[in-house]
């Protein structure tokens, strides 16, 4: 029996990056035009959340959102979840309908096709290189200021798998203060128990994501940016624990 599942992991995991390149060169026409110039980028986001839906599906995975607020069209937000799965950035493609850029780890950028368009449409941190922290925040500002919204996981990567929700880091909330743009807690419920970073694990089934009411940051400076994060950790900290009961 143990042999029969560690079998179905295989060819289901070697099956994700199968149907992760296929789409993209299915799509590969539409995705290249919609990349020419950065004011096309909305195009390019209709585009990857097609592409999300089709993996989740392809993959056996059902999504179940709920949300306790709605998103304004045109208006820019951050982007905040926790961090337990590949599959989180094709659930955020379809959680949030307002256009956002991701801010994630270089090293997807190395993943063969998916990093081609990863490194022209996200913005890319080298979390060991100060310097690469730092222009992150002048990438995010330009896209905030074209319009769009920030996606940012901030435990910082993904911690161990015996961690139910690690500590956040201060960028996404010092951004979002600098440009006074309400938080947008996200929970991911299942996502680790669907198809953790564990190769040998994982199966079809339902996936849980809830979009919390946003936290405002309207007239908050800096000296306010703990007692946000904390507020912000704690809410999708009491939603994860919940879930678990």
């Amino acid at each position: 029996m143990r042999w029969i599942k560690i079998i179905f992991w295989v060819l289901w995991r070697v099956w994700f990056y199968i149907l992760m390149g296929a789409l993209i060169i299915i799509m590969l026409p539409f995705l290249l035009l919609s990349i020419l110039k950065e004011e096309w980028y909305p195009y390019f986001f209709v585009m990857a959340r097609i592409w999300a839906r089709g993996i989740l599906l392809g993959m056996g995975f059902r999504t179940k959102i709920e949300r306790e607020q709605d998103f304004e069209k045109g208006k820019s937000y951050m982007l905040v979840a926790n961090h337990t799965s590949m599959t989180d950035i094709m659930l955020m493609l379809i959680t949030a309908q307002n256009p956002f850029v991701f801010v994630g780890k270089k090293e997807l950028s190395k993943i063969p096709l998916f990093g081609f368009f990863y490194k022209r449409t996200c913005i890319l941190v080298d979390r060991s290189s100060q310097k690469s922290r730092m222009e992150v925040f002048a990438r995010a500002q330009k896209r905030l200021n074209q319009g769009l919204s920030i996606c940012i996981f901030p435990e910082g990567g993904v911690p161990d798998e015996s961690i139910l929700l690690d500590e956040f880091k201060d960028g996404a909330f010092k951004l979002a203060i600098e440009h006074q743009i309400p938080i947008v807690p996200i929970t991911f419920a299942d996502n680790k128990e669907r198809m953790s970073y564990t190769f040998l694990s994982g199966s079809p089934g339902i996936m849980r994501a809830k979009v919390h009411h946003f936290v405002d940051t309207t007239g908050k400076t800096l000296e306010d940016k703990k007692e946000i994060k904390d507020t912000v950790r704690s809410i999708i900290l009491n939603q994860l624990e919940a879930y678990q009961q």
